[in-house]
């Protein structure tokens, strides 16, 4: 389902929906769409797996741990998540990157990874 506002994918195509269940996104609305607000451009749609939450816990967001305060469960392998672009990066640089869905990854998120290297890591 294309997100609300018509935005395109990384492939040039309309956004796709990347996760309800937990919902995310910056929006809160299962999409990685982004505005100037969002300093962290959460755009990159990821599966996310255990590896990429340790490494995201020792970087010091540790995304496994609920937070009811904001309805948050806490994320598990498997899960889909919108993730800040230069936190994927940061990832794939240390060879901890999860995969990606590139039908739900906003097209912002070439301004700072390449397609060539989301399409290394696609879903």
């Amino acid at each position: 389902m294309p997100s609300p506002d018509n935005s395109r994918n990384v492939l040039g195509e309309p956004l796709q929906e990347c996760g309800c269940a937990p919902l995310t996104g910056w929006f809160r609305d299962g999409s990685c769409r982004t505005d100037p607000s969002d300093a962290g451009r959460h755009t990159v749609c990821c599966v996310v797996n255990e590896a990429f939450l340790s490494y995201s816990r020792a970087q010091g967001n540790d995304l496994s741990a609920p937070v009811p305060a904001y309805s948050f469960p806490g994320l598990r392998p498997g899960d889909h998540w919108c993730v800040c672009a230069a936190r994927w990066l940061e990832a794939y640089d240390d060879g901890m990157a999860p995969p990606v869905r590139l039908e739900a990854s906003e097209i912002s998120s070439l301004e700072i990874i390449p397609l060539e290297v989301l399409r290394s890591h696609a879903a």
